[in-house]
């Protein structure tokens, strides 16, 4: 098996320290957002298994036992606590972008 041949790209991006804190804020921002998309996702479907979710669907929950709701629980404490892992690391990045404002002179 030969190796690929990767092509000499050597793109110029020229960002001024001023630019890039908007651009980390709205990372932030959006990194946020999706998380919050998660978590509601999860609420769902706990909703959903518990016969509380309001829907204009057709489906209707499965017969639910304690096992499978204990399954449920557990998988979504486990996403959970990915979110709380990944809100840590934001919290992080935001910090660094404050320390960045502090040390960036105003145009």
């Amino acid at each position: 098996m030969s190796f690929p041949n990767i092509p000499n790209i050597t793109p110029t991006i020229s960002v001024t320290t001023a630019q890039t804190v908007p651009l980390l804020l709205s990372s932030i921002a959006l990194e946020e957002l999706a998380l919050a998309h998660i978590i509601n996702a999860e609420a769902e479907k706990l909703q959903f298994v518990l016969g509380t979710l309001p829907t204009t669907t057709a489906l209707s929950p499965p017969v639910v036992s304690l096992s499978n709701l204990l399954a449920i629980d557990s998988s979504v404490q486990r996403t959970l606590r990915d979110v709380i892992k990944k809100e840590m690391l934001l919290q992080f990045k935001f910090e660094n972008v404050l320390d960045l404002i502090a040390i960036t002179p105003l145009p």
